[in-house]
């Protein structure tokens, strides 16, 4: 995420229960990594122009031409010997898609608790056409976790351990952080000792409450898990564009 003032953003998550842990120094920014032990949110102070969904792939340079050769179109690409290896790309509705070759920050020391949104959920990409959306990322996700076709559209598929969901929701406006959480009572006090910005009932997929992070994230908890438990694979496509 472009964070704008780090501290200012990293104590909006502390206050929430998330875990910061270390970074390496391989960006010249100021940046900060927080997690609840399933996500990692990177708050870079600059060099974002857009929330970037990062992924860790080992042999970077192999994976890549393999994608290449299946027709994904690179708007960034540093491989090299010397450098920190990254791909980026954009998918049919704009989210932006990083690949690095090692992470970036350090695991904790000891397996962070879950913070006080309670359990990672899903991370919800706004679509135009859930289905065509799915073809892009049918061969990097092709296990669906969950999905619905009334009456909004949603899919969920496993990417890499990520549960990614694309959702053709009007309440939906930018790529956002969903959590389940069976006690309201916390966040609640947390909502009202930090003066964090919230809107309560937001109209998304019925979640009691939208957080806003500082730097514009939203972050959206519900009180239980809104899809169906099924797992299906679907088909990948050859061309990707």
């Amino acid at each position: 995420m472009h964070a704008p003032d780090v501290l200012d953003s990293l104590a909006f998550y502390r206050a929430l229960g998330f875990t910061e842990v270390d970074t390496s120094d391989i960006w010249d920014h100021k940046y900060a990594v927080v997690t609840d032990g399933d996500i990692s949110i990177g708050l870079h102070e600059h060099g974002l122009d857009a929330p970037n969904l990062t992924f860790v792939q080992p042999d970077l340079a192999g994976h890549a031409r393999n994608m290449s050769d299946s027709g994904y179109d690179f708007s960034r690409m540093r491989i090299d010997e010397d450098v920190f290896n990254e791909i980026a790309f954009s998918d049919r509705d704009g989210h932006t898609v990083r690949m690095v070759e090692a992470r970036t920050s350090l695991r904790a020391a000891e397996p962070p608790e879950d913070s006080l949104c309670g359990r990672w959920l899903e991370l919800s990409l706004p679509v135009r056409d859930a289905m065509h959306a799915a073809i892009f990322w049918a061969p990097l996700a092709p296990a669906i976790l969950s999905h619905r076709e009334e009456p909004t559209p949603h899919m969920r598929f496993d990417a890499g351990g990520l549960a990614l969901a694309l959702s053709e929701s009007i309440a939906l406006k930018r790529p956002s952080l969903c959590f389940k959480c069976a006690d309201r009572e916390p966040i609640e006090r947390a909502i009202e000792q930090h003066g964090i910005r919230h809107e309560k009932f937001p109209g998304y997929e019925g979640a009691f409450v939208m957080l806003r992070a500082p730097e514009g994230t939203e972050l959206y908890v519900f009180d239980e898990d809104f899809l169906g438990e099924s797992i299906e694979v679907i088909e990948g496509t050859d061309e990707v564009s």
